[in-house]
């Protein structure tokens, strides 16, 4: 199937753009009114076969869903809400167009419970793996967006859901393809923190906040410097997926929970965001500290915090 058939396809396959999208997916470019007295905030991830998936246990809907999740979970940590996305897909020769279906389709699910809409992106052969490159934008107003630098000595640091059970999952499915449950699921379809992230934004909860793409260890790493802090981790408050591991919680990567800074002051802003996404558990899991040291308390004693994930090492 040649380039403009494919595309096509993959227009065919997805809903119908807002009145907002002055000019969509077909021309050089996509035009897009911007929300009047809001600040853009954009951001760009991609995935990568054998890097980021294996499609040996991963299917093209999994890969689609992924690729735009990483990027709302962004978002979320800056307390935009999303608008748009541009896909970009480097295919290889052998990739079945039926596969191209199952992976837009399963981005397109997501999309639609997200509200942001796909409006252009760009197709290439590539030589050797499948890469699936996607950009979204979101919205902010001025006073709401969270950086991980806003941090101040003595807040309390929160995460919400669990935390490795996508390193769980990934080990689960390399011992075995086949296998099921939890665990894998999470590996496989993240679910963004897109409607917390906003209510943490909009009623100023978090002085600071981050998504988990590199483990727990990083992101705290991340908000404290940038914020000029250090931090002390409960260990024993991590909240860790059933059958997950301390070290999983810390390194494994690819939960895309937040971590997120509160003032004490501002607990009874966090506990209305709370009572707006009941579902989705948060759980106090240390405090940052004026010494710019990095601790884990275990077991009675403070330990050096282990480094996150590390994408060169």
């Amino acid at each position: 199937m040649g380039e403009h058939a494919l595309i096509a396809r993959i227009r065919a396959r997805l809903p119908q753009a807002p009145g907002f999208v002055v000019v969509g997916i077909g021309d050089d470019a996509a035009v897009v009114a911007p929300e009047r007295n809001l600040l853009e905030v954009l951001t760009t991830d991609c995935q990568v076969e054998d890097v980021h998936f294996d499609r040996t246990f991963v299917g093209a809907a999994d890969i689609g869903h992924k690729a735009l999740a990483v990027n709302l979970s962004d978002l979320a940590a800056m307390g935009a809400a999303p608008r748009v996305a541009l896909l970009s897909l480097v295919l290889p020769a052998a990739f079945p167009v039926s596969s191209v279906d199952a992976l837009v389709d399963g981005m397109a699910a997501l999309a639609a419970r997200a509200r942001v809409f796909i409006v252009g992106g760009n197709i290439a052969r590539s030589p050797g793996p499948l890469i699936v490159d996607v950009t979204v934008t979101g919205s902010v107003h001025r006073r709401r967006v969270l950086t991980r630098g806003g941090a101040h000595a003595g807040d309390e640091l929160y995460v919400t859901g669990t935390l490795g059970g996508a390193a769980l999952g990934l080990r689960t499915l390399q011992d075995d393809p086949a296998s099921g449950g939890v665990a894998v699921e999470r590996y496989r379809r993240p679910e963004p923190r897109t409607r917390f992230g906003l209510m943490l934004g909009r009623n100023r909860a978090a002085r600071a906040c981050i998504d988990l793409s590199d483990g727990l260890a990083d992101g705290v790493r991340q908000i404290g410097e940038a914020s000029g802090l250090g931090a002390i981790i409960d260990a024993g408050a991590l909240p860790i997926e059933e059958g997950a591991t301390l070290r999983d919680a810390l390194a494994g990567g690819e939960d895309y929970e937040l971590l997120f800074a509160v003032s004490p002051r501002m607990r009874s802003r966090l506990r209305h965001a709370r009572r707006l996404v009941s579902d989705l558990a948060v759980t106090r899991i240390g405090r940052l500290t004026s010494d710019r040291a990095m601790l884990l308390s275990r077991n009675g004693s403070l330990e050096e915090l282990p480094a996150g994930f590390a994408h060169f090492s």
